[in-house]
């Protein structure tokens, strides 16, 4: 049996964090077990910008924050293991992971659960009807696409206004699909302003409150689905269904906790969200276990992960060393606004207090908390500018996503990716920021690349 101080299950920005907190905290050997190839957790299949505001102050996609932080934990000592599997864990720190060489059985000094978390599914939540296939999680879809270059559908609808499903609806009809609508059984939508407005709003696709999905139609491929609208109660109204003809339904229902590694070892568990309990040093019930981020409790920013990933490192380490340990970072959300945007209101997005700015007609600017702020609410009111982002083939076939250098005009973003659909990775190595393509759209902006190649 192998042995380890620290031992982390994930490897994600929790996971990553955790290890360079327990590295620098005085841990001699910590291991970072990641059942996929990669380590960074979700962030890979999140191609997508906002990341990274709080802990690098600078705006990055999902790719060039795990390369971040997988970096810095790689520069702090730790070691990380991927394609391994975490199938045991006992409340003596025995950790038990299915590897590429086989088996692996560690006794850990302290272990850190960065497990994350997952999506609700078709069965969490008892849709009637057929079995067809076409049904996804809106994060299985982001992965398909992102990751594998697998295209789900092309008449789509969405069920669900997370922030997930919402950004899968502009990746969709970015990729030439129809995003027929997005239904949302609360009177107000879950996910945040901005992504209402940049990925509903900007491309004309109609958001249904009070309504949700009643039936599926299809054998073996989805042909449609039913929508009603639904009462105050939530349930549905008499005479109000109608049929939507689709291939695809998208679910982005909500996020769990994953802890059945955790109910292994006897860490209590909180019964309304599967999250692990912890206390204030973000230990569970079951000494030297620690639990971090999504595992606990879904967090609005990787961010804030990470935050929560650097202290429970921390007094994983402590707690080998026979220190006292520190009371976690007190526990913080995303400020930036969530629901329907508000007429004549700009949420900014260039950090996360997602000050609500209002710019009158004679260029006055009301609400903002910086100059940058200005500005940027100045420029939505005039030409709204986005940055691009999506996924190019290699010339080795290899999937690489890349982004613009700078915002296009939103009315141009169609156009912009009929050209990049025609367009290949150039060969040799390439890291994050390295150009892909020299003004591909003859409007003075590169692409470049924003991942691992």
């Amino acid at each position: 049996m192998k042995h380890c101080d620290v031992v982390i299950i994930g490897g994600g920005p929790g996971g990553l964090a955790a290890a360079k907190g327990a590295r620098e905290a005085g841990a001699r050997s910590v291991l970072v077990l990641e059942r996929e190839d990669h380590s960074g957790g979700i962030l890979n299949q999140c191609i997508h910008d906002g990341f990274g505001l709080v802990r690098y102050k600078t705006m990055l996609t999902g790719p060039e924050y795990a390369l971040r932080a997988r970096q810095e934990a790689l520069d702090a000592g730790a070691e990380i293991l991927t394609g391994a599997m975490v199938t045991g864990l006992t409340p003596q720190r025995v950790v038990t992971a299915v590897t590429r060489q086989g088996l692996l059985q560690i006794q850990a000094g302290a272990v850190v659960l960065a497990t994350g978390c997952r999506e609700r599914t078709r069965g969490a939540i008892a849709i009637p009807g057929s079995r067809p296939a076409g049904v996804y999680t809106a994060g299985t879809a982001q992965n398909l696409m992102n990751t594998k270059n697998l295209m789900v559908g092309r008449k789509v609808v969405i069920l669900g206004s997370g922030d997930i499903g919402l950004i899968m609806a502009r990746r969709l009809t970015l990729e030439g699909a129809q995003v027929l609508c997005a239904a949302e059984m609360n009177p107000v939508p879950s996910g945040l302003e901005r992504n209402v407005s940049q990925c509903l709003y900007d491309f004309g696709i109609p958001l249904h409150l009070r309504c949700t999905v009643t039936n599926l139609f299809g054998k073996k491929r989805l042909e449609g689905v039913e929508l009603s609208q639904l009462d105050e109660a939530g349930q549905p109204i008499p005479g109000s269904q109608r049929v939507v003809a689709c291939d695809t339904l998208l679910l982005s229902v909500g996020l769990i906790p994953e802890n059945e590694v955790a109910a292994q070892a006897g860490v209590t568990l909180d019964p309304k969200t599967n999250g692990a309990v912890t206390d204030q040093h973000l230990q569970t019930s079951v000494p030297g276990i620690f639990a971090c981020g999504n595992s606990r409790k879904v967090l609005d920013l990787a961010d804030f992960v990470t935050v929560q990933g650097l202290a429970a490192g921390r007094n994983a380490a402590a707690f080998l060393l026979g220190r006292p340990l520190e009371p976690m970072p007190p526990e913080t959300s995303n400020a930036m606004a969530k629901g329907l945007p508000q007429p004549g209101v700009t949420t900014c997005i260039l950090c996360p207090k997602g000050c609500r700015i209002q710019v009158a007609a004679d260029g006055r600017v009301t609400g903002n908390g910086c100059p940058k702020g200005a500005a940027y609410a100045r420029q939505e009111s005039v030409a709204p500018k986005r940055v691009l982002t999506t996924t190019l083939k290699g010339r080795d076939g290899r999937l690489v996503p890349v982004k613009t250098t700078a915002g296009v005009s939103k009315e141009r973003l169609l156009a912009c990716m009929k050209i990049l659909h025609h367009l290949q990775v150039p060969g040799g190595t390439l890291v994050p920021g390295d150009v892909a393509a020299v003004d591909p759209f003859g409007l003075g902006v590169n692409l470049v690349v924003s991942g691992e190649v």
